[in-house]
């Protein structure tokens, strides 16, 4: 019998608690003692749809919302994910059967939580053998083309969730103002994987940002991937590194943003998917946002020190790396 173990990932919030501004994850296991990245080995990504609706959404508008949000992440041209619909079912979302399901449910408990993504991953290889996703019915839902008041749309949510589902965890570039009673309402964001949802109504997030783009097609490279190139480096503070520093560079040409973070104990970063030409490098710490959402709560997270930036563009190649950009960071 094949062991397994089973991840809940709480994604689309609807009331966020902090001004988050990072970028793009991937999700990873730890099996025997090494990190392995989240990833499904096998395409298509075979799914099934809950044959039941939802409040505001019957079950073959379900079905067609969901298979509009899958298309938009098969579409990205640099990315060789594929997904399959398998067809309904009655079984509901969260059961550890090796079956994708993707449905409503009511959880009244989690009353901030819209859409939440699980997990069964092979204990001893760390293969992904399967992702359910369920939508709140503690919330009313839309597929209205233009979206409705007061409705939340399913199509976008379905869209991060299914983002979550092919292995991108969340980013959060993007910008909340503080709402009347607590938590924090999107202004704008510049990746659909940002974890808290636009406000009822919108329709959005139905469209991938750079950095989604740049996130799912470093998990699946293909088709132009190779014709990007990467920024990769190193972040020091006081001549020693720092681990969670969060690195965005931005394309001086389009304006686009896409990030990532020193993820190891030398403080080295490499961030995939850019654009070729030149670049500003910004470093900044998690000091606004939740650490427990991008971090493991083991890990120590430094944000003792100020916004730096490189101190000169940074060109980018075609297809090749920057070289070593090396970013020296200053105590707040």
């Amino acid at each position: 019998m094949r062991r397994s173990i089973s991840l809940i990932i709480v994604a689309g919030l609807v009331l966020g608690h902090a001004r988050p501004a990072l970028a793009y994850l991937k999700f990873g296991v730890s099996i025997g003692g090494r990190s392995v990245t989240l990833r499904w080995t096998q395409t298509p990504v075979r799914y099934f749809v809950t044959n039941q609706g939802g409040p505001g959404v019957g079950a073959t508008e379900l079905q067609d919302a969901v298979g509009r949000a899958f298309a938009t992440w098969q579409a990205v041209p640099t990315s060789a994910i594929t997904y399959q619909f398998a067809g309904a079912t009655a079984a509901l979302p969260g059961r550890d059967d090796g079956v994708s399901t993707l449905g409503f449910q009511s959880r009244p408990d989690m009353d901030r939580v819209l859409a939440a993504t699980s997990f069964l991953v092979d204990a001893s290889t760390g293969a992904l053998l399967e992702s359910d996703i369920f939508f709140n019915t503690a919330f009313a839902w839309s597929v209205a083309s233009a979206g409705e008041s007061n409705r939340y749309d399913l199509e976008s949510i379905a869209l991060h969730e299914i983002g979550h589902l092919s292995g991108l965890a969340h980013s959060a570039l993007g910008e909340t103002e503080l709402r009347e009673g607590g938590g924090r309402r999107v202004l704008a964001a510049e990746a659909v994987m940002f974890p808290i949802a636009f406000a009822a109504g919108t329709i959005a997030a139905r469209t991938l940002k750079v950095d989604d783009i740049a996130g799912i097609s470093d998990l699946y490279p293909d088709g132009d991937f190779a014709q990007l190139g990467s920024i990769s480096g190193q972040v020091t503070k006081d001549g020693q590194p720092i681990f969670g520093a969060h690195v965005v560079a931005f394309d001086v040409a389009t304006g686009s943003i896409v990030g990532g973070f020193t993820l190891n104990a030398q403080g080295q970063f490499s961030i995939a998917g850019v654009s070729p030409g030149p670049h500003v490098v910004r470093v900044e710490p998690i000091d606004d946002a939740d650490l427990d959402s991008f971090f493991d709560t083991s890990r120590t997270v430094d944000v003792d020190f100020r916004v730096a930036f490189f101190d000169r563009v940074v060109v980018v190649p075609r297809g090749g790396d920057s070289g070593q950009v090396a970013v020296k960071v200053v105590r707040k």
